[in-house]
């Protein structure tokens, strides 16, 4: 897998955080825009995993999934409250420009 890392928004992420992301060439989707909307957790992951995206939640859920081994393309987790949206996508951005999709393979990034 080469390239830069690519994201996907479950629905607990503010979706104008996709639209910053993007706004600076980042390749970013939601799940509204991907038929996800309400769509199970499990979906949410293995969407992005076989899209090559790493996943973008505030949902500890996802740590649980990670936890029991499931394999991915990585998890970015940040707590509820804790990160405006302005934070977030420099945040996300930071990942992007330092890591590898290779480098978040099956990897928790907390932000």
């Amino acid at each position: 897998m080469a390239g830069e890392i690519r994201f996907h928004f479950d629905e607990c992420v503010p979706f104008p955080a996709a639209e910053g992301l993007r706004r600076r060439g980042i390749d970013a989707t939601t799940s509204p825009e991907t038929g996800l909307l309400h769509a199970k957790d499990e979906s949410q992951l293995a969407h992005a995993t076989r899209e090559g995206r790493v996943l973008v939640t505030q949902d500890a859920d996802f740590l649980r999934i990670h936890g029991q081994g499931v394999r991915h393309r990585g998890i970015a987790y940040y707590e509820p409250g804790v990160l405006t949206i302005g934070q977030l996508v420099k945040a996300l951005v930071l990942v992007h420009a330092v890591l590898t999709p290779e480098e978040m393979e099956n990897q928790v990034e907390f932000l």
